[in-house]
């Protein structure tokens, strides 16, 4: 790369941030944190798991991840479930209040973004769809 293009991984980190600035500002009345909410996120993609699998997919430390279970749990928003084959395991669920919380989170930070994105025209929007691509690869390539 050469030119303005030696800007690139400054400008598109800063613009990252920023953006993820404004999106954690729609939570103002959160009930959880953004790593309870980042569990939680995890366990409705991905669906049940240990909290083995938790960490690992989350990339912390399993006693991290632990003590983020354990909370979660005294909200409601998770089930703890002995494991059907290995009795030293748990099975961590997302409860119901655990998927009302995501849904809420989601929907008041996609609205925030909606709004944005209708200010754009037809060409700005496609390039924001093929940067959102690729940016999917760039993460999808580091897993």
């Amino acid at each position: 790369m050469s030119g303005k293009d030696d800007n690139l991984a400054s400008d598109l980190s800063l613009a990252v941030v920023r953006l993820a600035r404004h999106l954690r500002g729609r939570r103002a009345t959160s009930t959880v944190s953004l790593t309870q909410l980042s569990a939680l996120n995890t366990l409705s993609q991905q669906g049940p798991m240990t909290p083995g699998a938790m960490a690992a997919q989350e990339r912390v430390q399993p006693p991290s991840m632990t003590r983020v279970i354990a909370s979660l749990a005294d909200l409601g928003m998770v089930k703890r479930d002995p494991h059907p084959t290995d009795g030293r395991q748990i099975i961590v669920t997302l409860s119901d209040l655990g998927q009302k919380v995501i849904a809420d989170e989601t929907h008041a930070r996609e609205a925030w973004l909606r709004g944005q994105l209708a200010k754009l025209g037809d060409e700005e929007q496609a390039t924001l769809r093929s940067a959102v691509e690729i940016m999917s690869g760039i993460v999808a390539g580091d897993d």
